[in-house]
């Protein structure tokens, strides 16, 4: 346990200038005073820690003193292969780039553990995008993709409905949703991050220079906000349904899931058949009757009476074409 900490530890200061108790220890989920030890152990076997007093010091390592990464066991190796996409990364023209990293590490390996990046491909393959559709790559991709890695600012055409726009944007991350690209940027006038679908660009232009990072800014954690906020606005009407126990179960196979998630955690308790009561946001009651279909006899549409009008109809259609066998 304390040798794979003293191990992160040097790697943690090799990585920056230099760094504090307080932070190390927070790191390491340790106190200031196991770091101090830490590093004291470290110093004695011959790795050179050097620490700064005052306010403006902390610890760093002396001489550019650099580790091999000969410590690595064979699960930390092959999670290691596993951190690149190879689709995504010969998408945005990287495919090389990643090669040649890759090489480099397993160069840097035990021979004993050269054989990780096999052994982690043959168990483990991401495959991005959705079924039954062929993934198309956008052709500017590997242009944004330049621009993203530089912090380099773009002038880019955009197909918003049927009309074309001119953003001058800067472009912060990619993210490759269900096969379906789309950049992450900050547009410079307002300073709002907006979210743009790379297949409707038209043109990308980089622009002189580069922009200044936002560096609070973190990707997944706005890529999960928006996709709230999006599921959420397209959820514009109300259903009031009952379902069987069946129907609970199969309900977010068939349905959008923050719809069956707020209307499962809002149910009451199941009635004298077993059947539940539940309000549930949907984007309309087209789409509803569409998704509830789904469910065939386990659920009853309660309101809107128009939406239960449409599937009174499908249950009379239903009984003309399967009539009941005489006998």
């Amino acid at each position: 346990m304390r040798a794979a900490r003293l191990i992160k530890m040097v790697l943690l200061l090799q990585s920056r200038p230099a760094m504090t108790a307080a932070e190390l220890a927070r790191e390491l989920e340790v106190s200031e005073r196991t770091v101090t030890r830490d590093a004291q152990a470290l110093s004695e076997a011959g790795v050179p820690v050097y620490a700064e007093r005052g306010r403006a010091g902390g610890y760093r390592l002396v001489g550019g003193y650099r580790t091999r990464l000969t410590g690595l066991a064979r699960g930390e190796a092959e999670a290691l292969f596993l951190s690149g996409v190879p689709g995504a990364l010969r998408e945005m023209g990287l495919e090389d780039a990643a090669s040649a990293a890759r090489l480099k590490v397993s160069a840097a390996l035990l021979p004993s553990l050269r054989d990780a990046s096999r052994t982690a491909a043959q168990r483990f393959h991401l495959d991005a995008p959705s079924w039954f559709r062929e993934p198309e790559t956008p052709e500017l991709l590997p242009a944004v993709a330049d621009a993203v890695w530089d912090d380099r600012p773009v002038t880019a055409r955009y197909r918003r409905g049927d009309e074309e726009v001119v953003r001058e944007l800067e472009p912060y991350g990619l993210v490759l949703k269900a096969g379906v690209w789309y950049l992450c940027a900050r547009v410079p006038d307002g300073d709002s991050f907006r979210v743009y679908r790379i297949d409707r660009f038209t043109a990308v232009e980089p622009g002189a220079g580069r922009f200044a990072r936002d560096g609070e800014f973190d990707l997944p954690a706005f890529w999960a906000e928006r996709a709230e906020q999006f599921a959420r606005s397209i959820l514009r009407a109300e259903v009031v349904v009952r379902l069987s126990a069946r129907g609970v179960w199969a309900l977010p196979d068939v349905v959008d899931a923050l719809s069956a998630r707020e209307a499962l955690a809002a149910a009451g308790t199941p009635d004298s058949d077993g059947w539940v009561t539940v309000r549930m946001p949907v984007e309309s009651e087209e789409v509803a009757h569409a998704q509830l279909r789904g469910l065939g006899p386990e659920v009853e549409v309660l309101s809107p009476p128009a939406l239960r009008e449409r599937f009174a109809q499908d249950a009379r259609r239903l009984a003309r074409l399967y009539p009941e066998s005489p006998g």
